[in-house]
């Protein structure tokens, strides 16, 4: 084998391995994506996992302390079903009633969920009209005095 051959070999041996060891030190590259209800049952199964959920802010159970940078509330899911979060961070600018909560993290021995990443997303911003209300006359005034 030439010395060239051997020296390709070697960086594309090192750019796979580099590759993997990125791939595999990322939390989120393997997360689990679960349910509020199915997280609280099975949370010693989950314990050492990082999970992926997401559910409804519960707006009275917001605990926010701006000197520490802690984040205090629960989530809840179609069934009702609680889970307390915790995180260290930030508070997402839309925390308000109505909002889906993503949160990103580990379960804790007490059963609170430590969150590492929050995301907050509103459905109802991004949803259409009925079309069955639709008013072609109407629509076409708000595009004339968009003009204006």
């Amino acid at each position: 084998m030439s010395k060239n051959a051997k020296i390709i070999a070697g960086l594309v041996l090192a750019a796979v391995a580099l590759s993997i060891l990125m791939f595999t030190s990322m939390p989120s590259a393997g997360s689990k994506e679960l349910k509020i209800s199915e997280l609280v049952k099975n949370s010693a199964q989950y314990k050492n996992d990082y999970v992926m959920t997401q559910g409804l802010l519960n707006k009275d159970s917001v605990k926010w302390n701006a000197d520490k940078i802690e984040l205090q509330f629960e989530i809840y899911d179609e069934d009702n079903q609680t889970l307390s979060v915790f995180h260290n961070g930030i508070k997402p600018d839309n925390f308000t009633d109505d909002v889906i909560v993503i949160v990103e993290g580990f379960m804790n021995d007490k059963g609170v969920f430590e969150a590492e990443k929050v995301q907050t997303k509103c459905p109802s911003k991004y949803e259409g009209q009925d079309m069955e209300n639709y008013d072609p006359k109407t629509h076409q005034k708000v595009i004339e005095d968009k003009q204006e």
